[in-house]
């Protein structure tokens, strides 16, 4: 819910930004990318009620949402963004720039996840019938659980956080970037909305703004679990 209102926070600007990869409706594809992982683990955990993969459906989804918040604020910013490489100047909204607003928004989104998903696993251990391997932290005590609640909290934070940054990352180093030459303007999109054909100007073919979703959210799934397990051995 807060992503789809923010989506809504200075909608007419973001009409405007006709060169990136990433406006408008979601798509299929976009849904697929931003929550296939979230829903694969979704899926296995059905069968297997083992917290890790409770941590990977959070990681994911905390990855995803870090991104979609930071994509929404930081295509308001004031200032253009800049690479995340290079911290040149960039168009609104390309993939790879990083603004103040965005990564502020990012931290948030991250956050947000980190925050709610706790409580919701502590409720189905409670009053659902798994056992997430948090026996032992019940019964020692609210102070034991307390401190578990506290390390799943951080993890999923954390699995956002790189998620997100990844996503960045990619977006900066391997996603296409292309160029219309008929409009004179960099783009993610071919062809261009003004209807001509684009040329490859950077990254790889077929990497697009989805390819890089989905690799971020894989990201964040495997980091979330990766670091509960490496928090809760100490």
């Amino acid at each position: 819910m807060p992503s789809v209102l923010l989506s809504r926070i200075g909608r007419a600007r973001k009409r405007q930004l006709v060169d990136i990869g990433k406006g408008g409706a979601r798509d299929a594809l976009q849904v697929l990318a931003n929550g296939g992982v979230a829903t694969a683990c979704a899926v296995v955990w059905a069968f297997n009620h083992n917290i890790h993969w409770t941590l990977a459906f959070a990681g994911a989804y905390a990855a995803s949402t870090a991104d979609t918040w930071a994509t929404e604020i930081g295509t308001l910013a004031s200032g253009p963004p800049r690479s995340i490489l290079t911290w040149r100047p960039l168009g609104t909204g390309m993939s790879g720039g990083v603004t103040t607003r965005g990564t502020l928004a990012e931290v948030a989104g991250a956050l947000w996840i980190g925050i709610i998903a706790p409580p919701a696993v502590v409720i189905a251990y409670l009053y659902g019938s798994f056992d997430f391997g948090w026996s032992f932290a019940y019964a020692g005590g609210a102070h034991v659980l307390a401190h578990m609640v506290t390390i799943f909290g951080a993890a999923v934070f954390a699995g956002g956080i790189v998620g997100a940054t990844v996503d960045s990352l990619l977006g900066a180093t391997l996603q296409e970037l292309r160029r219309c030459d008929f409009c004179d303007r960099t783009c993610e999109t071919n062809p261009h909305t003004c209807g001509n054909p684009t040329r490859l100007v950077r990254g790889l073919p077929g990497i697009s703004n989805d390819a890089v979703n989905l690799a971020a959210t894989l990201t964040g799934a495997i980091v979330a679990p990766l670091l509960y397990l490496w928090l809760i051995s100490f």
